[in-house]
């Protein structure tokens, strides 16, 4: 169910600070690509084990967007969204963006390079959320308080699903979102090529990443 508001309320929370923090750690991450080599070889076992982990953290991310935004649509602060998977946490799309994040780092066969990805996404988005939630908390009130008490902020919590069983679906929103996670699954054949690359001694190798 999607509760709204008449009363008059604060601007919503302008994220293009959170998208220049993104930018930049995405440009960190490609330097880190390019010049850099996993400590496990490619090719081995533990190499291979944690490009596939990685490559399913990528596409749940990707899965998981679509359905967040199935349900979000283009109504995102102008609706309080509780079911699907904001039933389960407060901020499924920041949620998925982060496990993908952290799989880059697995695909490219690096558990310090996932850790490293994965905490900087976390802690933009948890800032991000912060933020919304102060915003959601003057436009919805009581309402908002009782969902944010019952509702994780970030870690999803599966016991706590419900759903609808009818929603609009914004096409415009899911396009723009199919869109957008095609980057993530891009990196894969990027990250192949690189590799490649590497070991055929085209590309500089500056330092190891574990």
């Amino acid at each position: 169910m999607a509760y709204t508001s008449l009363k008059s309320v604060p601007q919503a929370f302008r994220q293009r600070k959170r998208l220049i923090v993104v930018q930049v750690a995405a440009a960190l991450a490609v330097i880190l690509l390019l010049f850099s080599k996993p400590a496990l070889a490619e090719g081995s076992n533990g190499h291979e084990a944690l490009e596939t982990i990685g490559f399913a953290m990528v596409l749940a991310c990707f899965l998981g967007r679509l359905w967040s935004i199935l349900f979000v649509g283009g109504r995102k602060n102008d609706e309080l969204i509780v079911s699907g998977p904001f039933s389960m946490t407060q901020n499924p799309l920041y949620f998925f963006s982060t496990v993908g994040t952290a799989g880059i780092g697995l695909m490219f066969g690096s558990v310090l390079a996932a850790a490293m990805l994965g905490l900087a996404s976390f802690l933009v988005f948890r800032f991000t959320a912060r933020k919304e939630a102060e915003y959601l908390a003057g436009k919805f009130g009581a309402v908002h308080a009782a969902y944010a008490a019952r509702t994780p902020r970030f870690w999803p919590n599966p016991l706590l699903y419900r759903d609808e069983d009818q929603w609009l679906v914004s096409t415009g929103a899911l396009r723009r979102t199919f869109r957008d996670g095609l980057y993530f699954l891009a990196l894969f054949p990027v990250i192949e090529s690189v590799e490649y690359l590497r070991l055929s001694g085209d590309l500089p190798t500056l330092f190891t990443v574990y």
